[in-house]
């Protein structure tokens, strides 16, 4: 099965290589039916650093003022990606000055002289669909001073990537990867002169994989909510696209824009960021709130879970929680054993976060980043919920097995706030024992109490939990319950070791105590995110303890000092940088 999934892949860019030389018999386009308008987001700060030729792509770093962008020596086939599907030209553009425009001219028109004939990684079909829905966003900015040599090869390229694209999306992935094919073929397809033939069959195309990829609830079967963005952001461009030339969106994609606009909202924290799960970021700043406006669906009372997390928010404190089974199969790629984690917002400050996605740092870091100790839930035994299984030969990806299989969770409205009851059989295989998370978040925000029990519930469940009792000598079984702090936390133990005060940016305190059940410390974390070079250190607060018996219960509780203010103005501004 592996030789065969090896040799699937080699036939795969085998098929994209001759195709991309194919394309080059294709009669060039001669210009846009309409004037493109840009819809993409960029960072202002990562612009000036490209700019300066500070090349930051999948976490890697690589000074190159006076060196051409093609003519740099890819670190790792991530950084090549980055820089093949050409979303820094968001952030080129969003400089928007005559440094920044002769910037990007040099490197898209350095990217044809170079890849332009077919040849380079970068004729894949989601990296080429990323690529077109830049160049023709950003066409006028890319045009301006250009003679009219250059603008023939501009459309000599963007129609053989089209008639490319046209033969190769349905070898892209289902999920994000065909979405991001199929969007760059519709908005080519209805930007450029005499490509409605394409259009088409594309448009027809995304609908169906709207039907086949968001599921009733708005959800995707990764459950990552920044790829859910990526999802939500494409649909609508295209949206747009197809109402700038006069054509009406396809009702399948129309109603997947509508199930996703609150599944969305729900994975938003009080900061406008989303929650960090399943090997996702907090997204590209200004890009949910565009997406969303864009999309015209109006803010609406939703109920249950979104795409698996369950939300409790009052007063611009937000907790998000992992309360699903993780996803399984090839959609569990990037996924992590994160089951009945949460996160924890305060007005603009993330104060509890799960370490996040090391995919940037490395293969160990990525490891490390998906396991259970790296979120914010108990841990048992040392075990994750969920286990990574070893990559099939010839491949790089680690799919989650043997997680959670049932997790039941509802919400229940009690006398002081808002109550999440959620349960998960993730350690019943080995341990016997199930865990139950019990978030309570009060109506004025100002406090998140929480419970946290290791039951066995069954005979056979006592049987399982009795052998690895005695595999313990009688000694329990070990767990931690740990509270990852996000790095801009000022965290110090508290009351002679019985409590611990976390002091915000924006002047909060905020005090974690516990009920005296287990043995709290403060211990090292990392903060794993996306456009660093490296993690950032932080601090985790742990409560550990043994489960010694049929029933283990521990109580904590997250609460604003009595001095905290109920409403904070918060002034303080977050500088980026690239540490």
């Amino acid at each position: 099965m592996s030789n065969s999934d090896t040799m699937a892949n080699r036939w795969v860019r085998f098929q994209n290589r001759l195709y991309a030389r194919l394309s080059q018999r294709r009669k060039p386009v001669s210009g846009f039916v309409g004037q493109p308008e840009p819809r993409t987001v960029g960072s202002f700060a990562r612009g000036r650093q490209l700019v300066a030729g500070n090349l930051l792509f999948a976490g890697y770093l690589v000074e190159a003022p006076d060196t051409g962008l093609w003519e740099v020596a890819a670190p790792n086939a991530a950084f090549d990606d980055e820089r093949h599907g050409f979303a820094w030209l968001d952030d080129l553009a969003a400089v928007g000055d005559a440094a920044a425009r002769e910037k990007a001219q040099r490197w898209v028109w350095g990217w044809i002289e170079t890849h332009g004939k077919g040849q380079g990684p970068g004729w894949a079909p989601d990296l080429t669909g990323r690529r077109l829905i830049r160049w023709i966003n950003h066409a006028l900015f890319l045009l301006r001073g250009m003679d009219e040599a250059h603008s023939r090869l501009f459309f000599r390229s963007l129609s053989q990537q089209t008639w490319f694209l046209s033969k190769r999306w349905h070898a892209a992935t289902p999920g994000l990867p065909r979405f991001e094919a199929l969007a760059g073929l519709v908005q080519a397809g209805l930007a450029l002169e005499g490509m409605d033939e394409i259009a088409d069959p594309a448009v027809r195309a995304l609908a169906r994989e709207c039907q086949t990829q968001i599921d009733a609830q708005g959800g995707i079967p990764t459950r990552n909510p920044e790829e859910l963005l990526d999802v939500f952001t494409l649909l609508t461009w295209t949206s747009a696209a197809l109402g700038e030339v006069g054509r009406g969106t396809p009702a399948a994609q129309m109603e997947a824009i509508k199930r996703i606009a609150p599944t969305l909202r729900s994975l938003r924290h009080a900061d406008g960021a989303l929650a960090r799960f399943h090997g996702g970021g907090r997204g590209v700043e200004g890009r949910l709130e565009q997406a969303l406006a864009q999309s015209g669906v109006k803010p609406a009372p939703t109920g249950g879970l979104a795409m698996g997390y369950a939300r409790l928010s009052a007063a611009r404190t937000t907790v998000i929680a992992d309360a699903a089974r993780p996803p399984t199969g090839a959609a569990s790629y990037n996924g992590h054993a994160s089951t009945l984690a949460f996160e924890l917002t305060s007005g603009r400050r993330p104060l509890i976060v799960n370490c996040g996605s090391g995919a940037s740092f490395g293969l160990e870091w990525r490891r490390a980043g998906r396991a259970t100790p790296s979120h914010s839930t108990l841990c048992l035994g040392g075990f994750s919920s969920a286990r990574l299984a070893a990559p099939a030969k010839g491949s790089a990806h680690e799919a989650l097995v043997d997680g959670p299989h049932l997790v039941p969770a509802e919400f229940e409205h009690g006398p002081h706030g808002v109550r999440l009851m959620a349960g998960h059989d993730g350690y019943v295989r080995v341990f016997g024992l199930t865990h139950a998370r019990t978030l309570e978040l009060r109506f004025d925000g100002r406090e998140l109490s929480g419970e946290d029990n290791l039951l066995s519930l069954d005979g056979k469940a006592r049987r399982q939990y009795d052998r690895a009792l005695e595999a313990s000598h009688l000694e329990g079984v070990g767990f931690d319950i740990r509270f990852h702090l996000h790095p801009d936390v000022d965290v110090a133990l508290d009351l002679g070791g019985s409590a611990v005060s976390m002091a915000l940016k924006s002047g909060e305190i905020w005090v974690f105590r516990h009920d005296g059940a287990a043995k709290l410390a403060l211990e090292p974390s990392v903060y794993l995110e996306k456009g660093r070079l490296k993690p950032r250190a932080t601090k985790q607060i742990v409560l550990s303890g043994r489960a010694i018996g049929y029933a283990t219960r521990i109580r904590w509780t997250l609460s604003k000092a009595q001095d905290t203010a109920y409403a904070v103005r918060d002034v303080h501004r977050d500088e980026p940088d690239f540490d």
